[in-house]
């Protein structure tokens, strides 16, 4: 299995991304606030690097990615699910599992209500809440810390909290430096686009999907509330609601043994829809 390194220029950013040699449907990974795609590197040191196509990004403002050219329409939800949607044309991506993770997966779940490329979604501590800030509370815990993730310049106690909050003690030395090197303008831009309801009802948008959505949370996630999850309307959900237990908000990064192999099954799931689907599309244009 190989890994390969690139930059690729959007309207958005020049941004930095790592891709697999894996020929299997193509899982693309989107991080959260305040990381980087160095965070998924527990799935590409997995045979899920060589079994599929995977893509890891870092977001503007984010790791090895410019800043934002407009700050102003690019570090919003729906700005960087546009963002998103330029990888997938570009790197000419037909068919894809997006993996979403904390803003990451709220992202994801935008992208999903406009890019046709999307033939599955996979959520990790990123409930799909509706407009408002109504929505945001009855996804989310309400608590002091929640104001770190729209605070726009962190000093080092900030980014030590955060990085707690985020992976616990199990953290690489190397992301509080991501923490600190993201652009601060986008937490809070992108705190007020979600308070806003600017962009899709996410709520709407996984309740109404037609190809298969996955739920996998850590048990003690300290950001969303698991409780939420089990009050949706589902049109698609694969199997369950999944909890990876003894994990807290990045269950892949803690517990890859228990995470990996849902999201191998999930793709596993998707890929054979996604080959059903493609061969009646044939099949009725052949009869047309």
């Amino acid at each position: 299995m190989s890994v390969f390194d690139r930059t690729i220029r959007t309207p958005q950013a020049d941004l930095r991304l790592s891709q697999s040699s894996g020929s299997g449907i193509p899982i693309v990974m989107i991080h959260g606030s305040g990381s980087s795609r160095a965070v998924f590197a527990r799935q590409f040191e997995s045979p899920l690097a060589d079994t599929h196509r995977l893509i890891a990004f870092d977001l503007p403002g984010h790791g090895q990615s410019s800043d934002a050219h407009d700050p102003t329409t690019a570090y919003t939800v729906a700005g960087l699910a546009q963002c998103a949607a330029h990888v997938l044309d570009l790197l000419e991506i037909g068919h894809a599992i997006i993996f979403g993770w904390s803003l990451g997966g709220h992202v994801a779940i935008e992208l999903a209500s406009f890019h046709r490329a999307v033939n599955g979604l996979m959520l990790t501590g990123a409930p799909p809440v509706s407009k408002g800030p109504f929505g945001m509370l009855r996804g989310f815990h309400a608590h002091w810390d929640m104001l770190l993730a729209s605070k726009r310049v962190y000093s080092e106690r900030d980014a030590e909290r955060f990085e707690t909050l985020c992976f616990g003690d199990t953290a690489d030395p190397s992301f509080r430096h991501a923490i600190l090197r993201t652009d601060g303008r986008l937490r809070a831009a992108v705190t007020r686009s979600l308070i806003s309801g600017k962009g899709a009802d996410q709520k709407q948008v996984v309740e109404q999907a037609t190809f298969p959505v996955a739920i996998v949370n850590g048990e003690n996630d300290p950001f969303v509330r698991l409780s939420y999850f089990e009050t949706l309307a589902y049109g698609s959900l694969w199997e369950h609601c999944h909890v990876v237990p003894d994990t807290g908000h990045a269950p892949f990064w803690e517990r890859p043994d228990l995470f990996n192999p849902l999201l191998s099954r999930f793709a596993e799931t998707v890929a054979i829809q996604s080959a059903k689907a493609t061969t009646l599309a044939r099949r009725q244009t052949r009869a047309s």
